[in-house]
């Protein structure tokens, strides 16, 4: 028990969360959306890795968390960099319209 929460609760949120973001990035053609999504799947994980961190009295799991959260900031910072020089380039960013960089 996490402060009077089953840790199944943690896992079907986390699980939930996940599969959201993961319906999100296959379904949706806009990259800002599909960045949000994958940050959403990336805080799933997260918070998964702090609830069983918690839950076996081993803080390596909430030191992993707040490296992956440096990695996804970098991430993000990158990739609107990318996004916002497509943008630039084409007027668009719909994922569709990235194939016409290949010419």
């Amino acid at each position: 028990m996490l402060n009077g929460i089953s840790i199944n609760y943690y896992i079907l949120l986390s699980a939930v969360l996940f599969i959201i973001g993961a319906v999100g990035v296959m379904a949706r053609r806009n990259s800002i959306i599909i960045f949000m999504c994958i940050e959403l799947m990336l805080n799933a994980v997260n918070l998964l890795l702090v609830a069983f961190s918690t839950l076996h009295n081993d803080p390596s799991g909430q030191v992993f968390v707040f490296f992956i959260m440096a990695v996804a900031a970098a991430e993000v910072a990158v990739g609107l960099a990318i996004l916002s020089m497509i943008y630039r380039n084409i007027k668009n960013i719909d994922t569709d319209l990235l194939s016409n960089l290949k010419q």
